[in-house]
């Protein structure tokens, strides 16, 4: 269960999951079902659309009340009296009509939701958090909730504190689609380096100031994702620089997965199911201008951890990445780091990890 339709993590997560019980054991009927377009309809586009202008327009005041309403640790009751009264009655009906024996919630809002009813012996489901992010935001519900699949083992450890137990906690990393998992070979030799450039979608300026200094670089060719962006991808096609590719929205996860293994590097804002697909490719992970919020949260939490490689918009791009492919002690860190990631994941594919809760 994900909320509102614009098409982020929350979505991308739960289209992984549903790939993933494909392969369980008991083929069962699967729908994803976002809970605000299933409770208003068509007021969804507005909050959305509203959404995001507003992280545009006032970047700080967005930060500002999500680091408060979501984050900032306030008292161990959780619970969200507005958004109950919003939802609880769609959800009830919701559940009534498709009587689900696993619901898996890839958003804070409807596990808040489960954990409410689930406490109150409302809701008989296995509630499962699926957790989008490098950390665990406080409307995540937590009492009531049967387990939770969590991305690394420092969220497991905060979930421990919080008194979850161990046995209902599983590292899978964020989870990514299986088509990622594949290791495409490529058969050539490599004369400059090549970077995956994420996060087009945001607009012009940020990518075309990244991009300032490329001109006259011959030793970095840029692949830039434009997304659905198609001012940015006529304006890349028009400037036609001879090291940089620009790409429509690619649609292919295998197109996407061929695009990750050619590359040496990714450049991308600190959003949880681009890391952990480049974190699952074993790419050196670049971000630069993390958005108020989530992902400003996310870069500090995966900066912590040695998981990502800051960038500065202030100096010129070619000669940082340059400087860190010249260096070859930091090289070996970053990926000391990125193996220790690994080593904690859970080595069952997820698919199994569902057959195991399920009792199949």
């Amino acid at each position: 269960m994900p909320f509102m339709q614009i098409p982020s993590g929350h979505h991308h997560v739960a289209d992984a999951l549903i790939n993933e019980l494909k392969n369980c054991k008991q083929k069962v009927p699967c729908d994803k079902v976002d809970i605000l377009s299933y409770s208003y309809g068509k007021l969804e586009r507005i909050v959305s659309s509203s959404y995001l202008a507003w992280i545009k327009c006032l970047p700080s005041t967005y930060n500002l009340l999500y680091y408060h309403s979501a984050y900032k640790k306030v008292s161990e009751n959780n619970r969200n009296y507005i958004y109950e009264s919003l939802f609880i009655y769609f959800f009830k009906r919701l559940i009534k009509e498709r009587k689900p024996k696993i619901i898996f919630c890839t958003h804070a809002l409807p596990s808040n939701i489960a954990s409410v009813l689930k406490q109150k012996n409302k809701l008989d489901a296995i509630i499962v958090n699926v957790y989008t992010d490098f950390f665990v935001n406080r409307i995540w519900g937590s009492r009531g909730i049967d387990f939770h699949f969590v991305p690394t083992m420092a969220v497991k450890h905060h979930l421990l504190a919080k008194g979850v137990k161990e046995d209902c906690i599983f590292v899978t990393g964020i989870p990514v689609h299986s088509a990622f998992q594949a290791k495409v070979n490529h058969h050539f030799v490599r004369k400059q380096l090549s970077i995956l450039v994420a996060g087009g979608n945001l607009g012009v300026g940020s990518i075309r100031h990244m991009l300032m200094d490329s001109v006259n670089e011959s030793r970095i060719h840029y692949h830039v994702l434009c997304g659905k962006n198609e001012k940015l991808y006529q304006q890349l096609v028009s400037e036609n620089k001879a090291n940089v590719t620009p790409y429509t929205y690619i649609a292919s996860r295998e197109q996407m997965n061929r695009l990750y293994d050619q590359v040496d590097a990714v450049m991308t804002k600190p959003g949880g199911v681009t890391i952990s697909e480049s974190l699952l490719k074993r790419k050196p992970t670049f971000i630069y201008s993390p958005l108020p919020g989530q992902e400003k949260i996310n870069a500090e939490h995966l900066f912590n951890q040695g998981l990502i490689l800051p960038i500065s918009m202030n100096h010129s791009i070619n000669t940082q990445l340059i400087n860190y492919f010249s260096n070859n002690n930091q090289q070996e860190m970053y990926a000391q780091k990125v193996g220790d990631y690994h080593q904690n994941i859970n080595k069952k594919p997820i698919y199994s990890i569902i057959d195991q809760i399920m009792g199949w």
